[in-house]
């Protein structure tokens, strides 16, 4: 039971997981499907290696949206019956078109986009690029030029980060220390500390000899944005954390064999159906096949190893050695099974599962993501 029919009937799929798993080429493989079937494709990632768009055969990844040319396909013998771009996510420019909207007026927008403490927390502040990830879905799931909209989360420490974005992002916004912080400056003003409270000049001048009171002015300016900013902020966030759990969007994780990316598969996948989130699967990538033990005989192995290899390499030195790295093979895989088989006792024999092998090459063009994609749709 494969993704096919995952990716022929949602609007938004959303590969989430823990880094390292596959993640980002598991997306991008389900979008070269998809496109190869007849849908207009955008894939959204945040990952900016050249390996990723060199499989798709770009230059590089960029924050516009790139059309994947259909002479590339035709050129590895594959057929695109629709169409497949891709893009990298801006975290700055998506916060930055958030604080144009909302903004009450242009000296507003512009007081807010040249202060030096918005423009680190638009690009560095934890949390903020998990958030513009969901916030950029939100703007191009309902843009008619898409069928399908392929989004790679980032990766995270925990899985749970861009799920709970939305609200930690007003939270943040919305604590007592940001409030306390506004109504401080607002009634003090930048020079009269003498009009608040003693408690609050104190702490000011303290925090003032150490950053300089032109910090702590960037940080009122900062906070006095936002907080005109906060209803349209909190109405936003309302809305994307909506889209999480709209039916056209479908949510596949991806992990490994390894047995801390399970457990954090099993985790992850109670938390989905805890919060309401449609889970659609699971795809366990990197998995060892369990090869069969050699019906031949020792002799018989070497006999044979000697028609393939050239004389000056020694079939009988050598065949010892192949039956070791049989034997770790054999191993290997008997842990990955054991681990696969852990993951579906907890989740559920109804749930999809979906194993994709380790392959001996990097996946590294479109007839490699298209080889990935048919292990993912059950055509391999």
């Amino acid at each position: 039971m494969g993704f096919r029919e995952v990716l022929g009937s949602h609007r938004v799929v959303v590969t989430v997981g823990s880094g390292g798993v596959g993640k980002t080429t598991t997306a991008a493989a389900m979008a070269v499907h998809a496109a190869m079937e007849g849908r207009r494709v955008l894939c959204l990632t945040i990952d900016p290696a050249r390996r990723l768009a060199n499989s798709l055969g770009l230059d590089e990844m960029t924050t516009s949206e790139q059309e994947v040319p259909n002479a590339l396909f035709q050129n590895q013998g594959l057929e695109c019956k629709g169409s497949l771009s891709a893009m990298m996510l801006d975290t700055k420019r998506t916060f930055d078109a958030l604080v144009e909207k909302y903004a009450s007026d242009e000296a507003a927008r512009d007081r807010i986009l040249e202060n030096q403490i918005y423009q680190y927390v638009a690009s560095s502040l934890a949390g903020t690029q998990e958030y513009m990830a969901m916030e950029k879905l939100h703007e191009v799931r309902k843009d008619p030029q898409w069928d399908l909209v392929v989004l790679d989360t980032p990766p995270t420490a925990s899985a749970l980060d861009f799920l709970t974005a939305p609200e930690r992002l007003i939270d943040a916004i919305d604590s007592p220390a940001m409030r306390w912080f506004l109504q401080v400056f607002e009634g003090a003003g930048k020079e009269a500390f003498g009009l608040v409270g003693r408690g609050a000049t104190v702490l000011l001048r303290g925090i003032g000899r150490i950053t300089g009171i032109e910090f702590l002015e960037q940080v009122a300016e900062f906070v006095g944005g936002i907080n005109d900013l906060f209803g349209g902020f909190k109405e936003r966030a309302t809305q994307v954390s909506d889209d999480l759990r709209s039916p056209e969007v479908a949510f596949v994780l991806v992990t490994s064999p390894n047995p801390m990316a399970i457990g954090e598969a099993r985790f992850f996948s109670e938390k989905l159906a805890e919060a309401g989130m449609k889970r659609e699967g699971v795809i366990v990538n990197q998995v060892h096949t369990l090869l069969d033990e050699p019906n031949l005989s020792i002799g018989e192995q070497v006999a044979a190893l000697r028609e393939v290899l050239p004389e000056t390499i020694d079939a009988a030195d050598l065949q010892p050695r192949l039956s070791e790295a049989l034997d770790a093979e054999r191993v290997w895989a008997s842990a990955d099974a054991a681990q696969v088989q852990r993951l579906v006792d907890d989740i559920g024999d109804e749930t999809r599962v979906v194993e994709v092998p380790a392959f001996d090459e990097d996946v590294h063009d479109l007839a490699a993501l298209a080889k990935v994609a048919a292990f993912l749709t059950d055509a391999a």
